[in-house]
């Protein structure tokens, strides 16, 4: 856009520091940007924010603008937004750490916010808030008085990490993972790669640091070239290395470096699968100068939020609620995971998989499958793509079907469940998240 209506908007955020794009959450000396979606026109809304004491207005339709000044008029208001964040972040210029992947991103941000926060005051991506309007948003809430940055990315369709680095314009990036989750935007595993992988090819063209998952062979091939800090199992000589030393649902683990003594630490965290996440952190806080007992410290206290990986006890049960998300690999991993646990009663309540498209009937036999492989009590599974179960299979396995969740809650409230260890997971939109209250 414009390089001078861009500075004269930056202007304006650096005497209001505060950016709003929602008209039900307005504040006074807040700069609204009227976006635009499938169902609404933040513009149609301008006039309000500006009566509710914002100080300005950011619109893309020239009718809604009447001559008032403080509305100001540029091409794209979206496109604006994440310019007006790319320059903050360069204005600011503190190191900033992005990080993507298909699976435990998110956890994978929490903690090396938890670990970088004992030295630095870091700011860090919130919720789930990693598309190409939280991202902007994010980077909208640094100050200077913050010293690090760590930003989650997300995406479901080529060229989005691209466009979402272009954006953050970090100095160092992680992917934790990369498996096979919307298939339907990206429509082939290679496709997640190469998308996940346009972070790595921002830090090669900017000399970046990448920190890499030692184990993981794809991205090992992928990172060929860059400077890379390695974390993962004894077998690859990673930088950092780790392993899971106790599984009673929640996981206790053991690192070092060659110039470390092994740190034993126990963890909030559910599953195996979490110990990459937390070697990441552990690698990030030591790049950036965090004293091994801080990091120990940081990762111990670390409690997860947000359906992802909880371990709740209730007074009739001990639940593994992940029902944020699902997709074939993260599946597989809670599935395996689960099966290790000892306990006399265990159940499953899954939830289908979206946004699979031809892949999804593969997808779900694969995880029925698994399921039937497993000494489980009873199997409770949500959504028509589960149908595939023969008649003589649910009998066998005592698995149940259900179209949705609302059936579940019903089935919950004619039979309680007590005494049992139960694993809770699906994709967001089966809701299987309102299931826990009943448990």
């Amino acid at each position: 856009m414009n390089p001078t209506l861009l500075q004269s908007i930056y202007d304006i955020f650096q005497s209001h520091p505060h950016v709003t794009t929602d008209t039900r959450a307005l504040s006074e000396g807040a700069l609204f940007f009227a976006l635009k979606g499938a169902n609404f026109d933040g513009n149609k809304f301008a006039a309000t924010a500006l009566e509710a004491g914002c100080v300005a207005a950011i619109v893309d339709d020239p009718e809604v603008v009447k001559g008032d000044e403080r509305m100001i008029l540029v091409p794209n208001v979206l496109e604006t937004l994440q310019a007006l964040a790319a320059l903050h972040r360069r204005t600011l210029g503190i190191p900033v750490l992005q990080i993507t992947g298909t699976n435990g991103k998110t956890t994978t941000k929490e903690l090396c916010a938890a670990v970088l926060s004992q030295k630095y005051r870091t700011l860090y991506t919130q919720g789930n808030l990693n598309n190409h309007i939280g991202v902007p948003l994010t980077l909208l809430r640094l100050t200077h008085e913050h010293q690090m940055a760590v930003v989650e990315t997300g995406a479901n369709h080529p060229g989005e990490i691209r466009l979402l680095t272009d954006i953050v314009q970090p100095d160092a990036g992680l992917i934790t993972n990369v498996g096979l989750a919307h298939l339907e935007g990206f429509g082939s595993f290679e496709g997640v790669v190469s998308t996940k992988c346009e972070l790595y090819d921002y830090l090669r063209q900017h000399n970046g640091t990448v920190f890499l998952h030692a184990d993981n062979d794809v991205l090992v091939q992928r990172a060929n070239g860059l400077h890379t800090i390695t974390y993962g199992s004894h077998e690859r000589q990673a930088y950092v290395q780790g392993e899971v030393i106790a599984n009673n649902a929640t996981i206790d683990i053991r690192w070092r470096t060659a110039a470390e003594t092994p740190h034993d630490t126990p963890l909030q965290l559910i599953g195996t699968y979490n110990l990459p996440n937390a070697l990441a952190a552990i690698a990030v806080g030591l790049h950036y100068g965090v004293a091994p007992d801080d990091i120990s410290r940081a990762l111990e206290a670390y409690t997860p939020t947000n359906n992802r990986s909880e371990l709740r006890r209730t007074p009739t049960n001990t639940l593994i609620v992940d029902a944020y998300n699902a997709n074939p690999t993260s599946m597989a991993a809670a599935l395996n995971n689960f099966d290790t646990i000892a306990h006399a009663h265990k159940r499953v309540i899954l939830g289908e998989m979206l946004e699979l498209g031809h892949a999804a009937t593969e997808a779900h036999r694969s995880v029925i499958d698994q399921l039937l492989r497993m000494n489980l009590e009873e199997i409770w599974l949500v959504g028509s793509t589960f149908a595939l179960l023969s008649e003589a299979e649910c009998h066998a396995h005592h698995v149940r079907l259900f179209q949705h969740v609302d059936e579940v809650r019903t089935a919950l409230h004619e039979r309680p469940i007590r005494d049992s260890l139960i694993l809770i997971k699906g994709s967001n939109g089966t809701r299987l998240f309102t299931l826990p209250d009943l448990l």
